[in-house]
């Protein structure tokens, strides 16, 4: 579990094919990995990866096809930056909302405005995942917990304020980018028990 509040951000420094999926390296200088082990998750960009080497500030995760089919993380190349997050302690403040890491799907940034010191983001997604989408609820960006504003028919808002633009890979991303979403998992449940 994680709470979409980024720790650092890393850079791609590996692609390795094996056996049919990969493994990537993300060089992480800033991210403090001094309680990490081996077999700990991590969110890379939202996803929840298992950890499977460590030298130094370099961090290396295995990628399987379910996760480069529904992820931006096979199309991540060298020099490329990802957001990062350890996974939530008991004993952690929860300062976004409760994240699984299992991204949903893959959105489309469809325009980026000023907002006053902030930036107003609308982000198209797959339709299956915008029934889960809710104005004023939550929502999963490439492993940032954001607030929704606005939703309408297949793409929704959220505003970006100049920490989070500053200290995620928001702040040189464009429209056309493709982004990976999570939706909330209260709505997961909540159609889950009204089958």
């Amino acid at each position: 579990m994680f709470t979409g509040i980024i720790q650092s951000t890393g850079r791609v420094t590996r692609r390795a094919p094996r056996d049919g999926d990969l493994r990537i390296a993300i060089v992480a200088p800033e991210f403090d990995v001094s309680d990490v082990a081996l077999g700990d998750s991590i969110a890379v960009s939202g996803c929840c990866l298992t950890l499977v080497e460590r030298e130094g500030d370099t961090l290396a995760f295995d990628v399987s096809n379910e996760s480069l089919s529904l992820t931006t993380l096979g199309h991540l190349g060298i020099g490329d930056r990802v957001n990062l997050e350890k996974a939530l302690r008991l004993s952690d403040r929860l300062g976004g909302h409760l994240v699984s890491g299992h991204v949903d799907g893959v959105g489309t940034i469809v325009a980026i405005e000023p907002d006053a010191r902030s930036q107003r983001w609308r982000i198209a997604a797959p339709r299956g995942l915008m029934r889960y989408i809710a104005a004023k609820g939550s929502v999963c960006v490439d492993g940032v917990s954001l607030t929704v504003n606005a939703v309408e028919d297949s793409e929704f808002e959220v505003n970006l304020v100049p920490h989070t633009l500053a200290h995620t890979t928001f702040g040189n991303r464009s429209a056309g980018d493709r982004v990976n979403l999570e939706i909330d998992m209260l709505a997961r449940y909540v159609e889950r028990l009204c089958l």
